[in-house]
């Protein structure tokens, strides 16, 4: 079933993509680019198995799904520009194939775009305050990120806020957007919102960790990337406080976070070096079971759903195979 769902998928994006091809090539080939990249597409296909869940035509949920994955890849265009990040999916991400002013004017034609794909979809007057209410909700996120870069230190749950905004909010919205477009109650909505909220914190911890402890060639980013734009990261805020019984580790730790600009030789040595302290420190194991945690509240919020044991179960095992990224 899965399989069906991705190809419907790539199947709807394939077809956007061709009315895309038009002038002026600098606005939409940036666009066509993006959605060439790939992915996953775990966000449209998140939707459709809300819908699928509830026993809805997967048809009703199709153009909402795209909508949903149009938004997610403006928001990556936009945000690589902040982030200055050379890599997306293992290619050049569009502001440096480009420049910053393509790249944002052909995100903001995405999202114009994802706007027009969720006013011709069912349900459009249910669907668009969800919709709207967590595309504000990812912009706050991104601001407390960046915001975070700059400050010396933040708590832990100021961190699970900020990726609650900037990324779990998009997950859950794909969900509760899915039901209720599949038939579902309000109640039952609400519950798989849950599910995919902490999904969503779940899997931007383990991008926390593929950051660091991914493969390159299969994460597709700049390893350490979150390390050299000093990224308040899980890993980061959780080293700290264990190394805050051990002078010497929190005071390299805390060098190495203080240098902002570097060349490309200085950002790699900071890397191992940082690294070499998360190491020292265990963080690989704390960030997967704190993972871990977050995917059992899900699946706790799941099983209150009234719908198909069967169709919960292969959710279940879907984001758990997600969540099993080699690291």
């Amino acid at each position: 079933m899965i399989e069906k769902f991705q190809q419907t998928i790539q199947e709807e994006i394939e077809k956007l993509s061709a009315e895309l091809a038009v002038p002026p090539a600098e606005l939409y080939e940036p666009i066509r680019y993006m959605l060439s990249l790939g992915g996953k597409r775990i966000r449209p296909l998140l939707t459709l198995m809300a819908c699928d869940l509830f026993g809805g035509n997967i048809n009703d949920s199709v153009s909402s799904a795209l909508a949903l994955e149009l938004f997610h890849n403006f928001t990556l265009v936009h945000d690589d520009i902040m982030d200055n990040a050379p890599l997306r999916r293992n290619k050049p991400t569009v502001h440096s194939k480009w420049n910053n002013s393509i790249a944002i004017l052909s995100g903001d034609v995405m999202m114009v775009k994802a706007y027009q794909l969720l006013s011709k979809g069912k349900m459009c007057d249910a669907i668009l305050p969800i919709f709207n209410e967590m595309a504000v909700k990812v912009c706050e996120g991104q601001q407390w990120d960046l915001n975070y870069e700059q400050l010396y230190k933040i708590s832990i749950p100021q961190y699970f806020k900020m990726i609650e905004l900037k990324t779990a909010v998009l997950i859950a919205a794909c969900m509760k957007i899915g039901a209720l477009l599949g038939g579902a109650k309000t109640e039952d909505a609400n519950h798989l919102y849950e599910f995919g909220k902490n999904t969503g914190i779940a899997f931007q911890l383990q991008d926390d960790l593929l950051d660091i402890y991914g493969e390159e060639e299969k994460f597709g980013k700049q390893k350490g990337g979150d390390i050299i734009a000093n990224k308040k990261t899980f890993l980061l805020i959780k080293a700290s406080d264990i190394a805050s019984n051990n002078p010497y580790l929190k005071e390299e730790l805390d060098q190495w976070m203080s240098v902002k600009t570097l060349n490309d030789k200085d950002s790699l040595e900071k890397v191992k070096a940082v690294t070499k302290i998360y190491d020292f420190v265990n963080i690989q194991k704390i960030t997967k079971e704190e993972i871990n945690s977050y995917h059992l509240k899900a699946v706790s919020a799941l099983e209150k759903v009234s719908a198909s044991p069967d169709k919960k179960k292969h959710l279940v095992e879907f984001t758990s195979s997600l969540l099993q990224r080699q690291s």
